[in-house]
């Protein structure tokens, strides 16, 4: 009985401390902590991202081109399955 109880507990204290570590690895990063707050937003509400100011000449062209090849590549690799 003291086996099994000393495991449970072992356990939960390695759950514990592995989610300190990433809660601590995660707000470690600086600079990049700020860049992924922004992808997890975009990966929840999409329309938060999207950019509604003026175009640059010539970035609404090569926008355009970049996600046409984006998304031929993703065709291909999804036919591939």
């Amino acid at each position: 009985m003291f086996n099994k109880a000393f495991n449970k507990a072992l356990v939960r204290a390695g759950e514990a401390l592995f989610l300190v570590g990433l809660v601590a690895g995660c707000s470690w990063g600086g600079s990049s902590s700020s860049s992924s707050r922004t992808s997890l937003q975009c990966a929840v509400s999409k329309s938060s991202c999207m950019y509604d100011g003026p175009y640059e000449p010539g970035e609404a062209d090569y926008a355009e081109s970049e996600a046409a090849k984006l998304n031929s590549q993703q065709q291909v690799r999804l036919r591939g399955r």
